[in-house]
């Protein structure tokens, strides 16, 4: 008996010394893999930029050089705040360095439109340093994960090409906020609700946008956390309502003693900016706004009179996007009702049975409904889908073949985002390289070669195919055949042919979320 429990002490020892090794194994590979993509992000500070650039050095001289009470209400210049205050209050932290390097980054008023290599390396390695948290939510979800599955989710992830595209040359801070999203839906898997909730919230007062899962979050915690009986369940939502509300005075409550709630709520939800942001958006508004026109031309051409649109379609920007010759006018209350419409069959799912495994499945779902149906939605937003949809790619081969079409099509619709010719090389290499990344490591599972592949239906075939042809006729034969006219036909074929893959994954994710138990 005495050999016995000491062979049991041996083992355990055993197994809790092995196990910090272990993880310290995991933590050199993910600093291998991110100091990989660190270099390659450094490469890429010389690139083009968008206007987001000039929009976040503005918000580093407005916090820096004005009283908090006048950061929502400053119009020194068009790019004003419009993030939530804990956005806000990041931006005033980086000041602080900006400041230090070069005075004039965060010069309110002489620092408009400034361009200088300083402030251009500044705010490049701002984005670098903040994936440090993108990283850190990756370790904690991959960390007792076998090796191939826990690989290849860093591949996915960290070294993501629409990741690079967006944060890296186009210039967003997407990358820290995802982090904060897997690390909120890493403790929900793990039970830890309440983390999971908090970690929600402060979410949502660094960005807005995420609120588009939150009746996800609320029936999940409600029937999940709150469970036990009456007395204690209303306990547990005492506290978690508590810890919630917490965060958003934290976020909320210094504008709110200045008087300022109104003017942050006006900034955060500009529904004037019309229903789409660019019309080459890859969403189901696509198919609503070419439908009238289709039918707005067949009318004219057997005799109607149409009134035309106000909005111009084919000017790159939508706009109000009404009226609409055909179709009514869609309002923001419309879309709204439409999307949750869309994820109310993953509420259904959540109240019957709140399972952790399923989670990041429904969250994911919720994003990609309210990128297809949702009010002025940025082509950007499918990042909210794609990061959390990486998690779960390897849990079945299902699951593989859908990510590996979506994901294709997701940094594909990004494209347009980068338009100068010396970026085409780059943008074209990421893709490719992605693809390649992933056909390798899906592919090493055994199960994937014996079921026929990664694509096996041919009408994915065809239309991982149509890419080609949709690129070739935008980069070759659209300038041959029309010259300079009709210059939006190029990016209406991307937005409309990336919106039938969009299509798809909502589909496929929709009979998941019903079928699931």
């Amino acid at each position: 008996m005495k050999n016995i429990n000491q062979e049991k002490a041996q083992k355990l020892t055993e197994k809790h010394t092995q196990l910090p090794n272990s993880h310290s194994h995991v933590i050199k590979d993910l600093v291998w893999f991110s100091l990989v993509a660190t270099f390659f992000k450094l490469l890429l500070i010389p690139a083009y930029h968008s206007t987001d650039f000039e929009v976040h050095r503005n918000w580093l001289a407005l916090t820096h050089t004005l009283p908090l009470s006048q950061w929502y209400t400053d119009e020194t210049s068009p790019w004003t705040l419009d993030y939530p205050p804990f956005f806000a209050y990041f931006e005033r932290f980086l000041a602080l360095f900006a400041s230090l390097v070069d005075p004039t980054i965060t010069d309110l008023y002489n620092g408009l439109n400034y361009k200088a290599p300083s402030v251009i390396i500044f705010q490049r390695l701002s984005v670098i340093a903040s994936d440090t948290i993108l990283i850190y939510s990756v370790y904690k979800l991959t960390k007792n994960m076998e090796l191939k599955k826990r690989f290849l989710i860093w591949i996915l992830v960290v070294w993501s090409p629409a990741l690079f595209i967006v944060d890296h040359v186009h210039f967003q801070y997407n990358g820290f906020l995802l982090g904060i999203l897997l690390i909120s839906l890493g403790a929900l898997q793990k039970g830890n609700d309440l983390i999971g909730g908090f970690v929600f919230a402060v979410l949502l007062c660094f960005k807005h946008l995420f609120a588009v899962a939150g009746p996800v979050y609320f029936v999940y915690l409600f029937r999940h956390y709150c469970r036990g009986g009456i007395l204690r369940g209303f306990g547990k939502l005492v506290t978690m309502g508590t810890v919630v509300v917490g965060v958003f005075m934290a976020a909320y409550g210094p504008f709110a003693y200045h008087g300022q709630i109104q003017e942050v709520l006006r900034r955060m939800f500009p529904f004037g900016r019309g229903l789409c942001h660019a019309y080459w958006a890859p969403n189901f508004w696509v198919f609503y706004i070419l439908s009238d026109k289709v039918l707005a031309s067949v009318l004219s051409k057997i005799g109607f009179h149409i009134q035309p649109p106000t909005a111009s379609f084919t000017g790159g920007l939508v706009g109000d996007s009404s009226p609409f010759a055909i179709l009514p006018t869609i309002t923001p209350s419309v879309t709204f009702a439409i999307v949750l419409l869309a994820i109310s069959p993953c509420l259904v799912k959540a109240w019957r049975n709140p399972d952790p495994k399923m989670i990041v499945r429904q969250v994911a779902y919720a994003y990609t409904c309210g990128f297809l149906f949702g009010w002025h939605v940025h082509e950007k937003a499918s990042l909210h889908f794609l990061i959390p949809l990486a998690v779960i790619a390897v849990e079945s081969i299902e699951d593989a073949r859908h990510y590996f079409i979506l994901s294709i099509v997701s940094v594909y619709s990004l494209f347009p985002l980068l338009y100068e010719a010396q970026e085409y090389p780059m943008k074209v290499t990421l893709l490719l390289l992605h693809v390649a990344l992933m056909w390798f490591g899906f592919s090493e599972s055994g199960s994937i070669s014996k079921n026929g592949g990664l694509v096996n239906r041919w009408i994915e075939k065809m239309y991982l195919v149509g890419f080609v042809v949709v690129e070739a006729w935008g980069q070759f034969l659209h300038p041959l055949v029309f010259g300079d006219r009709l210059p939006f036909l190029p990016l209406m074929m991307i937005s409309f042919y990336c919106a039938l893959g969009m299509m798809y994954s909502w589909i496929w994710q929709l009979r998941c979320i019903i079928r699931s138990p």
